[in-house]
C-alpha cells in the first residue's frame, strides 16, 4: 500500500490521504472545490466548483502515473440534484469520451458547506 501525495491538490483537511494505492488499484479520496494554491474554496457557483473538483482528481491521478482513461468508478455526491445537469456536462467533457461507472448522490451537507464532492476509484489493467 502507498500513500498519494500532491501539491497539485488540496491538503487533506482531516486524517486521511489524497489517496491509496494499492497493487494497481488508486483509491481517491472525496475531493472538493478547494484551490490547492489559495487553499480557498473557488466559489458559490456549480460550474466552478465542478471544474476544480475534477482538476484536483486530475493532479492525484497524475501524481499516481494514472490518467483519466484508468478511472473505473466514480463517486458524486451533490448538495442540490437540481444541479445534475451541469455537472453531468462539465463531467462528460472533462471525461472526453470515457464513461467510468457512476454513482450520483444527493446529500444533506458537505465539508466546508461545499455544493460538490467527488472521490475516484482507477485501475492499471
Amino acid at each position: 500500500m502507498k500513500i498519494i501525495n500532491t501539491k497539485n491538490a488540496p491538503a487533506a483537511i482531516g486524517p486521511y490521504s489524497q489517496a491509496i494505492l494499492v497493487n494497481n488499484i488508486l483509491f481517491t479520496s472525496g475531493q472538493i472545490p478547494i484551490n490547492p494554491e489559495t487553499n480557498e474554496i473557488v466559489s458559490s457557483d456549480i460550474e466552478e466548483q465542478t471544474k476544480q473538483v475534477l482538476k484536483n482528481i486530475k493532479a492525484i491521478l497524475e501524481e499516481a502515473g494514472y490518467n483519466l482513461n484508468d478511472v473505473a468508478k466514480t463517486t458524486i455526491y451533490l448538495k442540490d440534484l437540481q444541479h445534475f445537469g451541469t455537472v453531468n456536462k462539465l463531467y462528460e467533457e472533462f471525461f472526453n469520451g470515457h464513461k467510468p461507472a457512476r454513482t450520483t448522490i444527493e446529500v444533506s451537507r458537505l465539508p466546508k458547506d461545499v455544493l460538490i464532492e467527488i472521490d475516484a476509484i482507477a485501475l492499471k489493467g
